[in-house]
């Protein structure tokens, strides 16, 4: 009797279906995750299908990316960097440009030259002037005198004591503006605008403008202008420092010997002349890249008091024990140059220097006679111009004929 139970709970047993089967393996049915990280399954998303019948999704992007690899032509073979192809005929707007500005540069010299002797001239004879006046009056400049002291002494008193120091402090600055030389006033300017030009360089709205304007690149699209503005440009101040003090070293004697028109002349030209020259390497060897300093200009007034005074003995400002002339300083200035430009050192821009350098010793030379000495026919023109039309009135302002 229990083996015919026993039988019979076993028969039941096969007979029940298999629920537990159908709880594991069906995809209708939750599964179990002991260790879920959210509640919720990512739902996995369909590829899309394309109009022409093609899934879109990642195989997708892959086989055409894969198809595209393999229609690129292989890459090239490893060599050499491949230099820009050299076009001499873009050297032809800063050549006529070097020649034009040069030209215009000494003839505005002279003109100012005779402007400032023409001044000067006036100013004597208008002294002279008031001193007759004084002697043939003397009694009632003597109240006139006394007068306006008492004048200026109440309205010195009506000051207050920020208005007094302002004052005091213009009169020293005065004073020491007067005691300056005039190539030390000359050199002044020009830091003073060298600087201004380095701050510049640090207000970023302006980069893009500083980088195509003050430097000089012969692949530019500007080409003419940089080559004066980059003379002016420093990025660096360890640079601009070096610049200025060999500018300030010599501003006095080489304004002394040439005067300040004509060594502006000779700057402003010395420059430009010196980044010709580095256009013309750099299109011959096809290492164009931007240049700015004032270097070549600098180069071009030492080379020229160095040709105009060779005997002079020259020192280091940190070796004062050192000291050499100064034409063994060009010779030897002007040997290193040439060796970084032959060597293709690249630190510096030894082609500009050793341009500003030729072109000063040309001038001293050669260019002084051919461009300065016959300046007088264009001075008699501005003179005659000045004074206008003969038989009629002489421009306002303009005081008559007298002057150099």
């Amino acid at each position: 009797m229990a083996w015919r139970r026993r039988r019979v709970i076993i028969n039941w047993i096969k007979s029940e279906p298999n629920y537990s089967q159908e709880l594991f393996t069906k995809p209708n049915r939750f599964s179990l995750h002991p260790q879920q990280r959210c509640g919720f399954k990512k739902v996995l998303k369909k590829p899309e299908i394309r109009k022409g019948g093609a899934e879109e999704g990642p195989a997708a992007d892959l086989s055409e990316a894969a198809a595209k690899k393999s229609t690129l032509p292989p890459p090239p073979p490893l060599g050499p960097p491949v230099r820009p192809p050299r076009n001499p005929r873009l050297l032809f707007r800063p050549l006529m440009f070097t020649v034009g500005f040069t030209g215009c540069s000494f003839g505005a010299a002279a003109i100012l030259q005779y402007e400032s002797v023409r001044f000067r001239v006036e100013s004597v004879l208008e002294e002279v002037r008031e001193e007759k006046l004084r002697r043939l009056g003397e009694g009632q400049v003597q109240n006139r005198e006394s007068h306006d002291t008492a004048y200026w002494h109440n309205w010195w008193n009506q000051l207050s004591a920020f208005q007094k120091q302002m004052i005091l402090l213009v009169s020293a600055v005065d004073d020491w503006w007067g005691r300056r030389s005039e190539g030390q006033k000359t050199a002044i300017g020009i830091i003073a605008l060298n600087t201004a030009v380095l701050c510049c360089w640090r207000i970023p709205v302006m980069q893009r403008t500083m980088l195509k304007f003050f430097t000089s690149n012969p692949a530019s699209k500007t080409r003419c202008l940089p080559m004066l503005l980059s003379s002016f440009s420093h990025y660096s101040i360890l640079h601009l420092t070096a610049n200025m003090f060999v500018l300030w070293s010599f501003s006095t004697s080489v304004v002394s010997l040439l005067g300040r028109e004509q060594f502006l002349a000779l700057y402003l030209s010395g420059g430009v002349f010196a980044t010709f020259i580095s256009y013309v390497c750099k299109t011959a060897t096809g290492r164009l890249g931007p240049s700015l300093g004032a270097s070549g200009a600098i180069m071009t007034i030492l080379a020229a008091v160095c040709t105009k005074m060779p005997e002079v003995k020259l020192g280091i400002i940190f070796l004062p024990m050192i000291s050499f002339t100064a034409g063994n300083a060009l010779k030897a200035i002007m040997a290193l140059d040439t060796a970084g430009l032959v060597l293709g050192w690249r630190m510096l821009d030894h082609a500009a220097h050793l341009g500003g350098a030729l072109f000063g010793v040309w001038y001293i030379s050669y260019g002084h006679s051919l461009i300065w000495r016959r300046r007088e026919p264009l001075v008699k023109f501005w003179h005659d111009l000045r004074k206008g039309p003969p038989g009629g009135a002489p421009p306002r302002g303009g005081g008559g004929g007298s002057g150099a």
